[in-house]
């Protein structure tokens, strides 16, 4: 009998659950992103728009401050000009007058002569008193949907420090605007070109994200599928032998005993693979023995421990026709904290796997040496070997190199995930080297106690 290679019955279904779950993470990621890239684009936005602002505002008082230091020692008396401040304001147009229509003259002043301003001077009460250059109006009507204007104040004294009133120095910034909305578009049309990436890459990560899982799945499908086919083996040859018995009209003694005895042979082995099966669900929850609970540790002496499975399988080699030998090359104890019972099965299980699949007249042996600070124990044979492509899924659950020598001695594939599962709980591994047609060695590592 051979066994069957699980299918998945539903790929449809995974494949679909798998899509949303998928679309669902890079829909999550990409939106988080790009609430996160959209306030930091707003926030740049802000503080480009708000450096600009500052540095208008600083040209504007640099432009007041200027006039203030030269009207300042000119004026005398509150509220009142005096004729030289028609000197540091040639364009300077008193209020009520005709002068204050602007003229080629008052396009050019002293002060700046690649951009214009508002220039107004007020008495103390906030009256306007004179104005020079281009007046609000008349600026923001040169583009009245880019103009952007700012003014500044400043308080004026005259000489004897008598408050004399304010000046004015006002401009509008059109190219502020311009500059603006240009930025935006940049913002814009980058923030929209990074989600596109963004939505791209979350996809592919989303993917990477989930292939571990898909693989998981996977596997725990395929290990469903073999322990269904393991346990379905036995159950099948009693329910056969049971409804052979029941079509017979009169069962003989001898015949019952045959037919007890072979149920309970299955009985058996379904036993030892429900054993197993417990055991590696509950060796995958713990990363070593140290963490778990029910668990006895000791110390355990691992040349003892060698020796008293030498002992216990000398005569299935020996029916075998299989050397089996030992080689302890360590002068003090060397001991490690564990279970032994586990430790013993580990090994038993490497030391029976060797004389199965070892012809008759070969050789298995048991080698215990230290290294550094591990114990190494070596388990080797002279068998028919492991094919190189079938080297990294012996480990495998319900794995067999070959199912119908599996199935003619008795095996359910699970020997070797059971010897790796209690090598990992006790802090080891285990490797293993294999030339086909020249035997295999398994070797074991595992932490000594200091």
């Amino acid at each position: 009998m051979f066994k069957l290679i699980a299918s998945n019955p539903f790929p449809d279904n995974q494949n679909r659950l798998f899509g949303q779950t998928r679309w669902r993470l890079a829909t999550w990621y990409g939106g988080i992103m790009g609430a996160i890239l959209s306030l930091c684009g707003l926030a740049l936005y802000h503080a480009v728009s708000y450096a600009h602002h500052l540095t208008i505002k600083q040209e504007l008082e640099l432009v007041a401050n200027s006039l203030h230091e030269m009207l300042e020692p000119i004026l005398q008396q509150p509220g009142q000009l005096a004729p030289a401040t028609q000197e540091v304001l040639p364009n300077l147009c008193l209020i009520n007058t005709e002068c204050l229509e602007v003229t080629e003259k008052t396009k050019h002043t002293v002060l700046q002569h690649h951009r214009y301003y508002d220039i107004r001077l007020l008495d103390s009460g906030g009256n306007l008193i004179a104005v020079a250059g281009r007046q609000p109006q008349d600026l923001l009507s040169d583009d009245s949907n880019n103009n952007y204007y700012q003014q500044v104040s400043l308080m004026l004294h005259t000489k004897d420090f008598q408050d004399w009133g304010y000046v004015q120095v006002g401009s509008n910034f059109p190219e502020y605007k311009l500059y603006l909305a240009r930025l935006r578009i940049i913002f814009l049309g980058g923030l929209f070109i990074l989600i596109i990436i963004l939505i791209v890459m979350s996809w592919w990560l989303a993917g990477r994200a989930m292939e571990p899982v898909r693989q998981s799945y996977q596997v725990l499908q395929q290990f469903t599928a073999d322990a269904a086919h393991e346990l379905r083996t036995p159950l099948a040859a009693i329910r056969a032998t049971v409804e052979s018995n029941l079509m017979t009209l009169k069962i003989k003694d001898i015949q019952a005993r045959e037919t007890l005895k072979i149920i309970g042979r299955q009985n058996l082995r379904l036993s030892n693979l429900v054993a197993d099966l417990l055991m590696l669900c509950r060796m995958d929850g713990q990363l070593s023995y140290t963490n778990s609970t029910g668990i006895t540790l000791e110390t355990v002496s691992l040349a003892n421990l060698i020796q008293d499975i030498a002992e216990d399988f000398t005569s299935l080699a020996m029916k075998s026709q299989i050397q089996l030998l030992t080689n302890i090359l360590v002068s003090d104890p060397l001991t490690i904290i564990g279970n032994y019972e586990q430790l013993y099965r580990m090994i038993s299980n490497l030391v029976a796997n060797a004389i199965q699949y070892t012809p008759a007249k070969g050789q298995v042996k048991l080698i215990l040496a230290p290294y550094v600070k591990y114990a190494l124990l070596k388990i080797q044979d002279t068998g028919i070997g492991i094919p190189n492509n079938d080297l990294n899924k012996v480990f495998e659950r319900f794995y067999r190199v070959k199912s119908d020598r599996a199935r003619h001695t008795g095996g359910s594939g699970l020997g070797l995930s059971i010897a790796q599962a209690i090598a990992h709980a006790h802090q080891g591994k285990i490797q293993v080297e294999s030339k086909l047609g020249k035997g295999s060695t398994f070797t074991i590592f595992l932490p000594v106690n200091s």
